[in-house]
């Protein structure tokens, strides 16, 4: 894949402490994705990355970044407050995989708070730490500067996938053409 065809460069770093990070620093392939927890292409994502997480073992580096569009999905906002709300107890990655994992059960809930508070419990959270967490400044502010983030970027729809600092085109973005992507950038000479 030609340097043409990429649509956007990633100009804000992955940092540690800042941002949600698996995988070693110094992977050959970083993967940034701006996300939303009740976008359903987004759900269908979040199994490609982790076919690609599986494959590629100590070779890649996922991020994840909120990115919730409450216009489209009304309870986008409330998941990115629980994933946050876990990480500030440690769990980030246990709570990103469940709202996945669990999609289809809350979206259309009428009220997911009691729901997320299952999964609190079902990851070992202190209940009523991650009930006071989910309206902190800290959560409200992480959310808020990811969002800014990825507006900078020109970020409009999830999922946004940035893959070593260029955006994947969406219609690449299935496990096959992903793969292809990633097996291009790996070949590409690095400086």
């Amino acid at each position: 894949m030609s340097s043409t065809q990429w649509e956007a460069v990633l100009t804000s770093p992955v940092t540690e402490g800042r941002d949600h990070i698996q995988g070693p620093a110094d992977a050959a392939v970083t993967l940034v994705e701006y996300g939303d927890y009740e976008c359903p292409y987004c759900g269908a994502g979040y199994l490609i990355v982790k076919e690609v997480q599986a494959r590629m073992g100590d070779g890649l580096r996922f991020v994840f970044r909120n990115f919730p569009i409450s216009t489209s999905h009304p309870h986008a906002e409330d998941a990115a407050e629980a994933a946050e709300a876990a990480a500030a107890q440690g769990r980030f990655w246990p709570m990103h995989d469940l709202l996945y994992e669990n999609q289809k059960a809350w979206h259309n809930a009428f009220d997911v708070r009691p729901i997320f508070e299952d999964y609190a419990r079902r990851i070992g959270l202190d209940v009523e730490r991650y009930k006071q967490d989910l309206t902190s400044e800290v959560v409200e502010r992480r959310i808020f500067l990811d969002m800014k983030r990825g507006h900078s970027l020109g970020v409009k729809g999830t999922p946004t996938i940035f893959l070593n600092g260029r955006e994947v085109p969406f219609e690449s973005l299935p496990a096959d053409k992903l793969r292809e992507v990633i097996k291009a950038e790996l070949s590409r000479p690095h400086p």
